[in-house]
């Protein structure tokens, strides 16, 4: 039996205490995570190639053909969120925290593993 592999970065994204913020304000919080799938998130990932290959109540786990459309998708959308957030209080904010990556001079012959890890905190606004 012959076996098709493919090369692909999966990024995980969660929102940050979103048990908090359901038992706190349940339909704000759907309100506004239904909003940055629609506004940011989703418009996100099609314009860096992406994929989402499974959703949760508060995740998603998006499959890119290069870690590099991977990092940059997460990075903008950690980025918009913060100035989209500014002015909320920080225990409401809905915002990210970017995570340094040291990417390898090189690419490895089979398999890298790369860490991305994507918080988005979601709160009413």
């Amino acid at each position: 039996m012959s076996q098709t592999r493919r090369l692909a970065a999966i990024l995980a994204a969660d929102v940050a205490s979103y048990s908090r913020l359901m038992g706190e304000d349940e339909e704000g919080t759907l309100s506004a995570l239904k909003a940055i799938r629609r506004e940011l998130a989703d418009p996100k990932i099609k314009e860096h190639r992406g994929r989402i290959d499974k959703t949760t109540g508060d995740g998603l786990l998006l499959e890119f053909a290069s870690v590099a459309d991977a990092v940059r998708c997460a990075v903008e959308v950690q980025r918009e969120m913060a100035e989209r957030t500014a002015d909320v209080p920080p225990d409401r904010r809905i915002g990210g925290a970017t995570v340094p990556l040291k990417l390898p001079p090189q690419p490895r012959q089979f398999a890298a593993t790369i860490p991305v890890r994507s918080w988005w905190l979601c709160g009413p606004l």
